[in-house]
């Protein structure tokens, strides 16, 4: 089940003016936003908001980020909203997976069978208990009784690690900091909430596509360690087995399955709230066609179909390309 909330090596950024949105994913050299690329992301976001005004779906609550990987000559992107910062739920766990790969590559954290089924139980299962474990072991840090202000900076500064190592990455946009809960955070989480801002994760769907792309291309950390994070990513939308929350089926694989498109392989990160609604995903066709689709919603979390109808979509116009 899916509950509340949620490497790269270092690359030269483009250093030309663009907008924020741009520049996430522009700096990476294999990729340029494309206007028949946009052109499929508009089309999309267009169509969506038109199946879902019924249910009042805002553009502010719809955003999304594609990535064509079809021809390695030409990875292209567009993007709808994709530099706005949204509440990623259990999708910012993919952050806390690069970076404990990152820390293991350099060191700084010992590999083990302990934290190897943490990881494994924050992608696959998406548990949040085993997520705080993995931020504990990153960061040095403990969730606890109220601290003194001293000894609550020195704790936050310790906190901000997976930030500065992102932030160090040219990644913009982003908060990387918190524990995802079940019931909620107590004694010092709660402080830190209080005393620094802002108060929760925050992802855009452009800085999520770009962490992907780079596990997805073997240049997260290293080619053996992205490898090993794709396969905790992979989903079998076809399993007989499945759950109203799960990852395979009751996202992007919804749209796999209605109407039954058979042959295509599926990894993923989905995040689920209340208020929140989100999947990253991979996706390699029958075809050959192969792209990244991040899709966050907000404010329509009881409305299942509204990632699967961007997937329908985009599946319809690339086939037509």
């Amino acid at each position: 089940m899916i509950r509340a909330a949620t490497c790269i090596l270092p690359l030269v950024m483009a250093t030309i003016s663009l907008a924020a949105a741009d520049e996430q994913l522009v700096g990476l050299a294999e990729v340029k936003r494309s206007a028949a690329v946009q052109s499929v992301v508009d089309r999309a976001a267009e169509r969506t908001h038109a199946e879902f005004a019924a249910k009042e779906l805002k553009p502010e609550q719809l955003a999304i980020t594609l990535v064509d990987l079809t021809d390695p000559a030409a990875i292209a992107f567009g993007s709808y909203h994709g530099d706005a910062q949204i509440y990623p739920a259990s999708v910012i766990k993919l952050f806390y997976l690069a970076a404990a790969h990152r820390w293991m590559e350099d060191g700084k954290l010992q590999d083990s069978e302990e934290l190897r089924r943490a990881m494994r139980d924050m992608i696959v299962q998406s548990y949040n208990e085993a997520t705080g474990y993995v931020v504990d072991v990153l960061t040095g840090t403990t969730s606890g009784p109220e601290l003194a202000d001293d000894a609550l900076a020195e704790w936050w500064e310790k906190r901000n690690a997976v930030q500065r190592y992102f932030t160090g990455l040219g990644f913009s946009g982003i908060t990387v900091n918190r524990k995802p809960w079940c019931e909620g955070p107590y004694g010092r989480e709660v402080q830190a909430m209080k005393r620094f801002l802002p108060r929760s994760n925050q992802l855009t769907t452009d800085a999520t596509a770009r962490l992907l792309f780079e596990i997805v291309i073997s240049r997260c950390v290293s080619a053996e360690r992205s490898q090993q994070m794709m396969e905790l990513l992979k989903r079998d939308p076809y399993a007989e087995t499945r759950d109203n929350d799960d990852q395979a089926h009751g996202f992007t694989g919804l749209a796999i399955l209605n109407p039954r498109v058979e042959g295509v392989r599926l990894w993923s990160k989905a995040g689920w709230t209340s208020q929140t609604m989100h999947d990253a995903a991979y996706l390699e066709l029958p075809d050959n066609r192969k792209f990244i689709l991040v899709v966050f919603t907000t404010g329509h979390a009881s409305e299942r179909e509204i990632i699967p109808s961007v997937c329908r979509t985009v599946l319809d116009l690339l086939r037509k390309a």
